[in-house]
C-alpha cells in the first residue's frame, strides 16, 4: 500500500496537467485506474453566457479530462493495463435548454471516450463513460457582475 499524497490541480488549467501527471507518475510508478470526475456547469441563455465563459467550460469538462488521459495513457499503454473512467452526464447525450455550453462540453467528452474505448482495447485498457441523469452540484451565490460565480462546480 501506498500512503496518500494530496495533488491539487484545477482540470480546467490545462497548462499545469502534464507536470501533475509527472509528479503522480514519478511518485507511484503508475496509475492502474483514472477516474475523470470534475465538472463545471453553468445556466443561462446561449446570447448571455460570454465566449470566454464557454471556454472555460470546455477547458473544465473536455480539454481538462483528454489532457491528462492522454499524459497517463502512455504509461498504460506500456504496461498493457489499466482503467480509464470518464463520468459525464446525461446531457452528453441530450440537450438542455440553458445549458448549452455545459451540453456541448459532455457531448464532446463522450465522443471522444467513446473513440478511445475502441482504440484502447488492443492494449487491454479498459474506457468507461457513466452518464447520470441530473445530480445536486455545490454552487456559490453570484456577487453582481461576477460571471465566474454562475459557474457550478
Amino acid at each position: 500500500t501506498y500512503t496518500p499524497k494530496l495533488i491539487l490541480l484545477d482540470i480546467s488549467d490545462i497548462n499545469c496537467i502534464q507536470d501533475v501527471a509527472n509528479e503522480i507518475l514519478n511518485c507511484y510508478g503508475c496509475v492502474d485506474i483514472l477516474i475523470n470526475n470534475a465538472s463545471m456547469k453553468v445556466k443561462g441563455a446561449v446570447q448571455s453566457i460570454s465566449l470566454e465563459l464557454d471556454k472555460k467550460i470546455m477547458n473544465a469538462n473536455y480539454f481538462g479530462p483528454v489532457t491528462l488521459t492522454k499524459a497517463l495513457l502512455p504509461n498504460m499503454i506500456s504496461r498493457k493495463t489499466g482503467q480509464v473512467v470518464l463520468i459525464n452526464s446525461i446531457q452528453g447525450k441530450i440537450g438542455v435548454p440553458f445549458r448549452a455550453a455545459y451540453a456541448a462540453s459532455k457531448h464532446a467528452a463522450l465522443g471522444f471516450f467513446d473513440c478511445l474505448r475502441a482504440e484502447m482495447e488492443e492494449f487491454g485498457i479498459c474506457v468507461s463513460t457513466v452518464s447520470p441523469t441530473f445530480i445536486c452540484s455545490y454552487h456559490r451565490q453570484p456577487a453582481p457582475g461576477n460571471w465566474e460565480a454562475l459557474i457550478w462546480k
